[in-house]
């Protein structure tokens, strides 16, 4: 059984940072693309960043470009996102996901991912 979990939400001031983590177990971890996703409240639930099996590709939402950092470390089935210079907008649940597989390249869609995480807050007081 898949299983994903996100830790590292917090309260923090705006200009502040987080770094949160996906730990993954129950798959082949290293071959398929992951991505973070973010939902506030009231809104769909929106892209954030990805990154291939490999760790060579990384792609961004335009809010998060320069901001955010997301990473991976398959020996230890983790993804990271560094978030830097935190804004109130982007409060918000984050959600790690796996990518279904090659044939869903739309990093960007959440409709390529399967198996979510419970998710972790971040809040970003101004």
């Amino acid at each position: 059984q898949v299983q994903l979990v996100e830790s590292g939400g917090g309260l923090v001031q705006a200009g502040g940072s987080l770094r949160l983590a996906c730990a993954a177990s129950g798959r082949t971890f290293s071959v398929y693309a992951m991505g973070w996703f973010r939902q506030a409240p009231g809104k769909e639930r929106e892209f954030v960043a990805a990154i291939n099996w490999s760790g060579s590709s990384k792609f961004y939402t335009d809010s998060a470009k320069g901001r955010f950092t997301i990473s991976r470390d398959n020996a230890k089935n983790m993804v990271y996102l560094q978030m830097n210079n935190l804004k109130p907008e982007d409060t918000a649940v984050y959600y790690c996901s796996i990518n279904r597989g090659p044939a869903y390249n739309d990093y960007a869609d959440k409709v390529g991912y399967v198996y979510w995480g419970q998710g972790t807050q971040v809040t970003v007081s101004s």
